[in-house]
């Protein structure tokens, strides 16, 4: 009796010990594959100094895959970049496609990947490696509408906004290659939100840019952002300029005015003082901790507008990146090609793969990246003070300050040379020019010379 007792102890701290061990193993599993919950003002720690590299995989590279684009993530990671958006990675429909390869926003399927890219396989193994790299990755989600011969239209027709009289499912806009979804549908509601959350849990997926998010109900965002936040901390960039989005849950929403204004400056239309009014409505109209995406270009403007090579062709183009990348409450973004620079528009439904080898503005980017992540007085929640300069119509100068320290911004917006002076006992002090690494003290009666369309960016 003895014996089976000690028999039976024998497989009771065998069994413990097992069971130790498999959580233990557990432990570390998950932390390994944790996820950092920490926030600032209720948007992910992270993306507060961060900025988003937006990434078109087809015209990316010759062969168009993820495994091609897998290549240049080193050089993009040296670059300073943080986050990666990639655009639609699903399938995309046949049916009245536009071109010979369609819009990468006529989804087919909202859990399948695009065969064009390569395989789920490949996809998950980019993620991996990204994460694996410190980047985070976002992808683009088009909720608004499907595909025309998305399976949805066979198995559940009622997913959509139907003609009155023939009761065919009907296009949003002009967009003929998409039909529109029902989302006063509560299935198509769950339905999309578990598409959502399959991607999150599939590929453990840090965000989502979610197209044309205006036109979907606030409802439905409300309570889709707030189910995938669940136990998760992801970031949600939403295509809008509407202040209801930010109530809804999303982080960031487009800066278009600023981007607006911007252009109408290199035209002569307007001047810096524009800038000054566009802000002032931002923060007025906006709850005090959105965040705006700042940009200079993107895939629509890019491919629709010839961003930016033509809406701020040459020399034009540089004050209005450091503005983007320096601005308060904002989070910048590249689009791809930017940094070589790629000085055409990209094709939207066949291929037109882009040529690198130059990186002629990847040294800029670099410092502004760079100084985004090491001087909190870049984050998105730091102070702002705009300074009054002696031409207030030409020169845009900015002070931000966080936890001691300092970015002074100055611009020449103009085409004329300027000798901007600064009044303001707030800029003193010992800083760095970021761009000349020259090292200055700063005094109040500040004077800087600018050649037309030039800039300065102290660090102190």
């Amino acid at each position: 009796m003895i014996v089976m007792l000690y028999k039976k102890l024998s497989v009771l701290c065998l069994s413990a010990i097992l069971i130790m061990a498999c959580n233990s193993s557990k432990t570390k599993e998950n932390t390994s594959n944790s996820i950092d919950t920490t926030t600032i003002e209720g948007h992910p720690a992270w993306i507060m100094q961060g900025n988003i590299y937006e990434v078109n995989v087809r015209q990316y590279t010759p062969e168009g895959t993820f495994n091609a684009f897998a290549k240049h993530l080193d050089r993009l990671k040296e670059m300073g970049v943080q986050a990666l958006w990639f655009m639609p990675i699903n399938p995309i429909g046949v049916f009245d496609r536009k071109g010979t390869l369609g819009s990468y926003y006529a989804v087919a399927n909202y859990t399948a990947i695009n065969p064009e890219f390569g395989t789920l396989e490949d996809w998950n193994a980019l993620v991996m490696k990204c994460h694996e790299m410190g980047f985070k990755v976002i992808i683009d989600w088009v909720a608004n509408h499907t595909s025309a011969d998305h399976y949805w239209l066979k198995t559940n027709p009622d997913f959509y906004v139907q003609d009155s009289i023939t009761h065919k499912a009907l296009s949003p806009f002009d967009w003929t290659d998409a039909r529109k979804l029902n989302f006063k549908n509560p299935a198509l509601c769950d339905s999309m939100i578990a598409s959502m959350e399959y991607w999150l849990k599939e590929s453990n997926l840090d965000g989502f840019r979610c197209d044309v998010a205006s036109e979907v109900p606030e409802a439905f965002w409300t309570k889709c952002i707030s189910q995938l936040k669940k136990g998760r901390n992801i970031f949600m960039l939403a295509e809008a300029e509407t202040p209801w989005i930010h109530k809804a849950g999303f982080d960031a929403s487009y800066a278009w005015s600023d981007f607006n204004v911007m252009k109408q400056i290199v035209k002569g239309e307007r001047n810096a003082l524009s800038l000054d009014t566009v802000f002032a409505k931002r923060d007025t109209s906006f709850p005090t901790n959105a965040m705006k995406l700042s940009f200079t270009s993107n895939h629509d403007e890019n491919s629709w507008n010839k961003a930016d090579y033509g809406t701020m062709p040459g020399e034009t183009h540089a004050p209005f990146a450091v503005l983007t990348q320096t601005i308060n409450k904002g989070v910048s973004l590249i689009y791809t090609g930017q940094e070589e620079p790629y000085l055409d528009s990209i094709s939207f439904f066949y291929k037109h793969p882009i040529t690198f080898g130059k990186y002629n503005r990847a040294a800029f980017y670099n410092t502004l990246l760079n100084l985004r992540k090491d001087n909190p007085a870049l984050a998105a929640n730091a102070s702002y003070t705009k300074l009054t300069t002696n031409d207030n119509a030409k020169i845009f100068a900015f002070l931000r300050e966080n936890e001691g320290r300092k970015v002074l911004v100055v611009l020449n917006l103009s085409k004329d040379p300027v000798k901007a002076l600064i009044s303001n006992s707030s800029i003193v002090g010992k800083a760095t020019e970021v761009f000349t690494k020259a090292s200055e003290q700063i005094i109040q009666n500040q004077t800087i010379l600018l050649k037309p369309w030039d800039y300065k960016v102290y660090s102190y």
